[in-house]
């Protein structure tokens, strides 16, 4: 089986209303914002959100209209704390929201891409966290009779990627800081991977160990440069802080967060368009090259 390799807007329209999905599992990197910002030129809402580290995507989203439901471990901006669209949405109960660590929403993935139905953890005891989600079940060890804390199972019916080149079957290379994806990807019902290229089924089987998304796994893949933006993506881009901290000081206010979707949303047809308004300069000016590695014959 291979993935159906299309345009951005075509690959989103598969993405029902109501859909849940995972997004930002690479942490602060590779985070992919062209997708959710097609969800809302798309006008697709009533999303469950599901992440680590989720960054800015959630508040757009949030800001936008798109999502009922938060699962994730933090929601915010990392270069200028807080995200307003969030924090005003949690306040005035417009969003639901499930607390989780990193280490919870990754196990609730994992538990997911196992086909188990959860995973057990002693992380959890005693926080906040599991005080306050209902989810998370206390079971003794029937080993050695210590409490844990059972985290249930998560299959999203998508996860979203962002990665450095893909083939057009969907075979995926992503490298550098890569977070949960490996088990968002392995529990989801259906995977949709945006790449900086598509490039010749040979490049990806030339460093098969680079491959972190097989093409039986994925649903569509889109090529898409510079559709991590302002995130960075290791060996293409760097991390646009500017464009945080405007992003912060624009979106204080629902009509500040509208003035923002205009112009950088709904004011562009797409991610190329997009493109022409970043003004910084993010180029990687001193490469890390990692050594020549040789698989034989």
């Amino acid at each position: 089986m291979t993935a159906n390799m299309e345009p951005l807007d075509v690959a989103v329209s598969r993405i029902n209303a109501g859909s849940t999905i995972a997004a930002g599992l690479a942490l602060e990197h590779a985070i992919p914002f062209a997708v959710g910002h097609e969800l809302l030129r798309q006008g697709v809402g009533g999303l469950t959100v599901v992440g680590p580290i989720s960054d800015l995507l959630f508040d757009q989203l949030i800001g936008g209209g798109a999502v009922s439901d938060v699962r994730a471990a933090w929601v915010g901006n990392v270069s200028a704390r807080t995200g307003y669209r969030f924090r005003e949405a949690a306040e005035n109960g417009e969003v639901t929201v499930e607390d989780h660590s990193n280490f919870s929403i990754a196990l609730a993935l994992q538990a997911g891409a196992m086909g188990v139905p959860y995973l057990p953890t002693r992380s959890l005891l005693g926080s906040d966290i599991f005080e306050q989600n209902d989810r998370f079940t206390e079971a003794t060890d029937p080993f050695d009779g210590e409490p844990l804390v059972l985290v249930p199972a998560l299959k999203p019916d998508w996860a979203i990627v962002h990665a450095q080149r893909a083939s057009p079957d969907g075979d995926a290379h992503l490298w550098g800081n890569t977070g949960i994806v490996e088990p968002a990807v392995g529990a989801a019902e259906n995977v949709l991977v945006t790449a900086e290229e598509i490039v010749e089924p040979a490049v990806i089987k030339s460093d098969s160990s680079r491959v972190a998304i097989t093409r039986d796994q994925v649903t569509s893949v889109v090529e898409c440069p510079f559709g991590a933006h302002p995130s960075p993506v290791t060996g293409y881009y760097n991390r646009d802080n500017d464009y945080y901290l405007r992003y912060n000081r624009q979106t204080e206010t629902a009509n500040g967060f509208e003035d923002w979707a205009s112009k950088w949303v709904y004011g562009v047809s797409g991610r190329e368009e997009y493109a022409t308004l970043v003004d910084t300069e993010l180029e990687i000016t001193e490469p890390t090259v990692a050594a020549e590695v040789q698989y034989g014959q």
